[in-house]
């Protein structure tokens, strides 16, 4: 009899795919199984993207990984594993290249309803399922689905669980998208590194961890703008514009006041303290700690050296 270890069980679903307008790659999974995102997804900037699950073997992430860097198709790297692999049959793997190549492979001992379905530049595949519908309903809802590589693999992750999903349940989700540069470093080119390791919803907190990611790139789009010569006089209000988006998204997925707070810092510093007042109020009711920062801004040029401004923000 074939001895498995529990942390080795992973008997979930998730897709694999690469965006060909932008070269993004990505994978995105849900499992009842503690911290899924730990072992399934896998994912280099520039070079593809491996799924490994059911019972894994977590090589096949790193390894298909080098393949492709070396130059090998999916499909080609996918096969050398498995012809090395001796419990090939219990193995559910995808892996997709930077060339949109797709190899997938379900083994005929995988705990059923199990299978996977292939299309333009993705693989969707799961196994231990309610239904033997679950990979193509993913396949369908990922075609068509709209927005950026991370919306389109929610809303297949969604719409596996809408079809039944895990026949045990659920718990853990991850997602995790790079960029079609490769190049170092490669935390740089990593855009979505998300995970939900315990939680009785797991897509209902990774979507909105991701709405809560989305906030904070578009913030980092705002202080990128403070800096950019380019705007010239320009800058303090498209960083304000930018801030508002993101506070706006922050406060849909969480009661987090950092955002409206840079953004009440960005429109104060571009002249617009009448419209900054009332949202220092909304951040300094959440949390008084905030007053006590203002101050500190000024030293380092995040606020104006204006010491009846930083009085009158304060004051709120």
């Amino acid at each position: 009899m074939m001895k498995i270890a529990l942390s080795n069980l992973a008997h979930t679903y998730s897709i694999v795919a690469y965006d060909a307008e932008t070269g993004q790659l990505g994978v995105a999974v849900q499992s009842h199984y503690f911290g899924t995102g730990n072992i399934v997804p896998w994912a280099e900037p520039g070079v593809g993207a491996v799924a490994t699950q059911s019972f894994v073997e977590a090589s096949y992430g790193p390894l298909g990984l080098d393949l492709m860097r070396a130059g090998k198709t999916a499909d080609q790297a996918l096969a050398a594993l498995l012809a090395a692999d001796p419990r090939a049959n219990v193995r559910q793997v995808a892996m997709i290249d930077t060339k949109g190549n797709v190899a997938a492979h379900t083994g005929d001992k995988c705990i059923q309803p199990a299978g996977h379905r292939k299309g333009a530049n993705y693989s969707a595949q799961a196994n231990l399922m309610l239904k033997d519908t679950v990979w193509d309903a993913m396949s369908e809802a990922f075609e068509a689905a709209h927005g950026d590589l991370a919306e389109r693999m929610m809303v297949a992750l969604e719409a596996a669980e809408g079809e039944g999903g895990d026949i045990r349940g659920k718990q853990s989700a991850a997602m995790l998208v790079v960029s079609g540069e490769r190049g170092e470093p490669v935390w740089k080119n990593r855009l979505f590194d998300l995970r939900v390791d315990d939680h009785p919803k797991p897509l209902e907190e990774l979507r909105r961890i991701l709405n809560v990611s989305r906030a904070y790139i578009l913030a980092d789009k705002a202080e990128a703008a403070l800096i950019d010569e380019s705007l010239g006089d320009k800058a303090a209000e498209v960083a304000a514009s930018r801030f508002r988006e993101a506070s706006e998204l922050m406060s849909s997925a969480s009661d987090n006041p950092e955002l409206t707070f840079w953004y009440a810092v960005a429109l104060a510093s571009s002249g617009r303290a009448d419209d900054a007042m009332p949202l220092f109020k909304q951040v300094f009711d959440a949390d008084a700690h905030w007053r006590d920062l203002v101050p500190r801004l000024v030293p380092p040029g995040l606020l104006t050296d204006d010491p009846e401004l930083v009085r009158k923000i304060v004051g709120q």
